[in-house]
This record gives structure tokens, C-alpha cells and sequence, in this order.
């Protein structure tokens, strides 16, 4: 019995050495967990400037329609007009998947572009701001109508209002989930091989098609997945644990 362990590890040994060490494939692993991670955080900001652009049109023009409708000014259709623009923007990136999105950036848009990681960082952080927008826009929709009414009693205009008292209550209570779309954009950027940016899942595929062993290789990806995808869960557990408590 013993034996026969000591030999099962011997022979999972010689596989991980061949398979990784072996001309130096591991260096393939690094790459991709570096442009994995510089897209993921590159596409999280563009993702949050986006969604608090789309989410503050969208809420302004929800709170604001009824009374700019009487006033009929140029502001009215103004964000109307942008109000409607979003809806578009919404629709269409959340009605089609990441991946087509992702291939028209790299065959179409930025035809010309040399750099794969750039146009993901593009391509995941557009799709990422229609779900981040949304987060958002539920997150002001949520605060209570008289928290305006004290921030206009205090002479706060509506933009005062919105960055001084309504914005902060409103990332409180979305950062939780705000966190949970960072998770889950992660595992999306998986699909960046495809316009032929070495990635994580990427850098395991051509390491198993080079070495015919795609046990380790992809098993190895995706435990290295799993581990960042539970310390940021970890993380994501001690905020919200901590913004209860603070709401006490």
C-alpha cells in the first residue's frame, strides 16, 4: 500500500516536471495569470466609471421625469435623449454574449490592433458596465426619497445632493455586490483566447496541446481559479460582515 502511494506521487512528480518545468512551460502559466488579472482589474474600472455614468442618467431621469415633463426645458430632452441612449446600451450588451462582443472589439473595431489585452480590457469592461450600471441604479433607486428632501433643505442642489448624501449611502449598500460582479468578471475573461491573448485558460490549453497530457494542465488552471475566486470570496464575506456591523 505504502508503496504504491509513494509510487503514485513519484509518477505525478515526473508528470508536473514534464509538464511545466520542462522547456520552461510554466513561464506560459505566469503570462496568462498576469493578463488574466491586468484585464479583470483594467475592465472593473472602466466597468464602474461606465456604470456610474449610465446609472446616474438612468436614476436622474427616473427621479426627475414627472417634474421636468411640466417645465419642458432643454434639460428634459436632453435626458431624455440620453435616458434613451442607455436603454440601448443596456439592452444590447446584456441581450448578446461577452465573447461575440469580445471578437467584434478584436475583428472589427480595433482590426488593427497588435495588442490583444487592451482590447479585452475594453471589450469586458463595456460588458461589465451594463451590469455595473444596473447595480448601481438599483442602489440610488433604493435610498429613500427624503434623504433628497434633507439634502435639498440643507441648499444642496440635485448633484450635491447626489455626491454628498445619496452616492455614499448607495455604494454601502451595493459594494457586497459590486464585489460579486468583480468575481464573476474574473472567470469571464476566460474566453479572451479567442482573439488569441494568452491567458490563464489560454496558457493551460497550449501547454496540454504541446505536452498531449491535458489532465494536469487544465486541472491546474482551474484550481488556480479556484483559489482566487475564494480569497476574494473570503474578502467579499469580511466586508459585508463589516458593514452590518457598522450599520448596528
Amino acid at each position: 500500500m505504502w508503496d504504491a502511494i509513494c509510487n503514485w506521487f513519484a509518477d505525478l512528480g515526473d508528470q508536473l516536471y514534464f509538464v511545466f518545468i520542462e522547456k520552461d512551460r510554466y513561464q506560459q502559466m505566469i503570462t496568462g495569470l498576469k493578463n488574466t488579472l491586468l484585464i479583470t482589474a483594467g475592465a472593473l474600472i472602466v466597468g464602474v466609471v461606465i456604470g456610474v455614468v449610465v446609472a446616474s442618467i438612468r436614476s436622474s431621469y427616473d427621479k426627475n421625469k414627472e417634474s421636468m415633463k411640466l417645465r419642458k426645458g432643454a434639460g428634459y430632452y436632453v435626458l431624455t435623449v440620453l435616458n434613451a441612449i442607455c436603454k440601448v446600451y443596456l439592452t444590447v450588451i446584456r441581450g448578446t454574449p461577452v465573447v461575440v462582443q469580445l471578437m467584434i472589439s478584436y475583428f472589427i473595431i480595433f482590426v488593427s490592433a497588435k495588442d490583444g489585452v487592451p482590447v479585452g480590457i475594453f471589450a469586458f469592461g463595456i460588458n461589465s458596465g451594463a451590469y455595473v450600471a444596473e447595480i448601481f441604479r438599483g442602489g440610488i433607486m433604493a435610498v429613500d426619497n427624503g434623504q433628497f428632501e434633507a439634502g435639498r433643505s440643507l441648499g444642496f442642489n440635485y448633484l450635491q445632493t447626489m455626491r454628498h448624501i445619496v452616492v455614499p449611502q448607495m455604494f454601502k449598500a451595493v459594494l457586497p455586490t459590486l464585489c460579486n460582479e468583480f468575481i464573476t468578471l474574473l472567470k469571464e475573461t476566460s474566453v479572451v483566447g479567442y482573439v488569441g491573448v494568452i491567458d490563464l485558460t489560454k496558457a493551460g490549453n497550449v501547454i496540454a496541446g504541446r505536452t498531449y497530457s491535458y489532465f494536469i494542465p487544465l486541472l491546474t488552471v482551474a484550481a488556480v481559479y479556484l483559489v482566487m475566486v475564494m480569497i476574494l470570496s473570503f474578502f467579499v464575506g469580511k466586508l459585508e460582515r463589516r458593514l452590518r456591523k457598522n450599520e448596528r
